[in-house]
């Protein structure tokens, strides 16, 4: 293919993949199967890799984000993003409705959900997303545009080419994605996120953007903040024109004449919260009009002219049949309560997990009490109180045995779990395994749970080393499997061979070690063999390591099965490659780089890696506190706002000396 072909086919497959994201997440009706746009674009990469000179600042694969700055740059809203007055009550709403009509003689109000997630400014500049930032405290906030790049439903690039647009959104995080980050929280035994909100805040502020997209955030857009080459007078013209940027607007918006008629939207509104799909705390009554938001002005927290409803939680009474224990894949023994069924926020509830032995003894639960249920978040059954003891009731006790071996079990000092000291207990092998094939650990494709049992009842595999020597004459005689499913399985293995370091610490599975964790360990030590011998004096040396965590790495190392374990997986070609050292005496630190167009040697990408292993920071957006940008061909906005910023540039050749130097 020609030049010319090959710029004619990406500008096309540009156009085909983000036509295709517009069909499936704005407009829920996709046009093709999942695989068929998975290789649309797997493709669109592939000419990205071979062709990186015509790379769009915009492109669809620009959606996996890439690593953001290690401390967020601050950004000060020229349009304060205020909090809303708060109601709880018809009357407090009857009250705004009075306050409003002493100024504005007719008013028309529009009623829209209120999403319980984070709120943030977006900025576009000629049409193109410049700029993200979390309100703060309203008037400063953080610069986080590396992660919004990240969300699949914001469009990167507006429908109509304003000069500029500036608005505001909440990002949040879906019922389903959040209860797939419990599964995945709870086969990791970490701590679970109360509820979706603070599962979106937290994923929103990762100093990694890969971390945030794999939670799988979205966004809706409200209101507009400042706009230049277009005409708004009210907010429902507002709402209805974010749409037509092709911006994700709320999902249903209503204009009301009355206040009584706006409190009828507000309760019809709480009545659906429990079927949708995505959480809301309440509901949001605006004017309309902007010239009689004009005339009611803003107090110093919240404008005069809008009012926050709250949905009060819904608690309801049911009775504690049975508890049962569940068995980690670190061996703790988890209870978990089964209730008679009741109904809360629209779904059926028969099980809620009870924590630990102290959770029970603390709130005197027992089985055939009667116990006060809710939904944290209006997703999590929890209980939240005793109502009263059935008849005959005794205090429950954690089992001295493990349910699911039999082996003895201990409570260690300091913690709450109880744990099967039996490393050969069943239910630990399963989630062992399946958390050292995951994603963020050894990434081998081909092993969901079903196979791994299935290879575990065969005798197969009873250790993460077993799944390096598998017969794949005998898998591909299994029924459902056949010769290509066992060649890709293997393919997939012999892959996760070469993986970095961190990612087989991580799959080791190590109590109180997660994946950044375990990148910490590598950086730090180098080679697996380094951390086995350090003690933990040196460990929890470490940024970001407590003595806890360094406890845990020190009593996993030092054990004869671990040395075993490693020394297999070696053996049967884990190459366990060195890991890329952190330089103690690093020259850039606290300096914040951002990159921008075509290097003429090395890709950002490398760039980046040798600024962060001296020590440096990248951003994706240029500001005040920005201390160089490398900038190559094509460099467009960015070098433009670092030249009128006063900021140093680099060329390639000046990056290099300054790396040598």
């Amino acid at each position: 293919m020609t030049d010319k072909d090959i710029i004619q086919e990406y500008k096309k497959l540009c156009e085909e993949v983000n036509y295709h994201n517009d069909r499936y997440y704005n407009q829920d009706s996709p046009e093709i199967s999942d695989y068929e746009y998975d290789m649309l674009l797997r493709r669109l990469e592939t000419i990205e890799q071979e062709h990186p000179e015509i790379k769009s600042e915009t492109s669809p694969t620009l959606l996996v984000g890439g690593k953001a700055s290690a401390k967020f740059s601050e950004v000060e809203h020229t349009v304060p993003m205020l909090s809303l007055h708060d109601s709880f009550s018809h009357e407090e709403l009857l009250d705004f409705d009075r306050r409003v009509r002493e100024v504005v003689a007719s008013p028309i109000y529009v009623v829209e959900p209120k999403f319980d997630g984070l709120s943030v400014s977006v900025e576009y500049e000629n049409g193109i997303l410049v700029r993200a930032s979390t309100r703060g405290d309203g008037f400063v906030g953080e610069d986080i545009t590396d992660n919004i790049l990240t969300i699949k439903n914001l469009p990167h690039r507006l429908k109509k080419p304003l000069p500029y647009l500036e608005v505001r959104g909440e990002v949040f995080m879906s019922n389903e994605s959040f209860l797939r980050l419990l599964k995945k929280q709870e086969e990791n035994e970490e701590k679970p996120f109360k509820n979706p909100r603070n599962a979106a805040a937290g994923s929103l502020r990762q100093k990694n953007s890969e971390i945030t997209k794999q939670r799988e955030l979205d966004i809706f857009i409200f209101n507009i903040q400042q706009i230049i080459g277009a005409e708004i007078t009210s907010h429902k013209q507002s709402l209805d024109y974010i749409g037509e940027l092709g911006l994700p607007k709320p999902p249903f918006y209503n204009c009301f004449t009355s206040m009584e008629k706006a409190i009828d939207e507000v309760e019809r509104i709480g009545a659906m919260r429990g079927e949708l799909p995505y959480q809301i705390d309440g509901a949001v009554i605006k004017l309309n009009d902007y010239d009689g938001r004009e005339l009611l002005g803003s107090t110093a927290k919240f404008p005069r002219w809008a009012e926050a409803y709250k949905f009060p939680p819904e608690e309801k009474a049911t009775k504690l049949l049975d508890i049962e224990i569940n068995v980690g894949r670190t061996g703790a023994l988890t209870p978990t309560g089964v209730f008679e069924p009741i109904t809360l926020a629209g779904t059926t509830v028969s099980r809620a997990v009870l924590h630990n032995e102290d959770f029970i003894k603390e709130k005197d639960i027992r089985i055939g009490d009667t116990v006060i249920l809710r939904k944290a978040g209006e997703i999590i059954p929890e209980v939240v109180s005793l109502k009263e003891h059935g008849e005959n009731t005794v205090p429950f006790k954690m089992p001295e045995l493990c349910p699911s071996c039999g082996g003895p079990v201990v409570r260690e000092k300091d913690e709450a779990a109880i744990r099967c000291t039996n490393t050969d207990c069943p239910a630990q092998l399963m989630r062992h395994l399946i958390h050292f094939v995951s994603r963020d650990a050894m990434d081998i494709d081909g092993l969901g749970p079903a196979v791994l049992e299935r290879f575990v009842n065969e005798g197969m595999v009873s250790s993460p080393v077993d799944l390096y020597s598998l017969d794949y004459d005998k898998i591909a005689a299994f029924d459902g499997m056949g010769e290509l499913s066992a060649a890709n399985l293997r393919k997939s293995i012999e892959k996760s061979k070469s993986n970095e370091l961190y990612r087989l610490v991580f799959a080791l599975g190590i109590r109180h070690i997660g994946q950044k964790a375990a990148k910490l360990l590598c950086e730090h030590f180098g080679t697996v063999e380094a951390i086995m011998q350090a003690d933990s004096d040196e460990i929890s040396a470490i940024d970001g390591f407590g003595r806890i965590m360094a406890d845990s790495v020190c009593e996993y190392f030092s054990l004869d099965s671990t040395k075993e374990l490693i020394n297999k997986l070696r053996e049967l070609g884990v190459k366990m490659p060195a890991a890329q050292k952190r330089t103690a005496d690093s020259k850039f630190s606290g300096k914040t780089f951002v990159l921008t167009g075509t290097l003429p040697t090395m890709k950002r990408s490398e760039a980046s890696k040798i600024i962060e292993s001296l020590g440096g920071k990248t951003s994706s957006s240029v500001s005040k506190k920005t201390d160089y940008v490398l900038a190559g061909e094509e460099a467009g906005s960015k070098l433009t706002k670092a030249q009128n910023l006063g900021i140093t540039i680099l060329s390639e050749n000046e990056f290099m000396e300054m790396v040598k130097g």
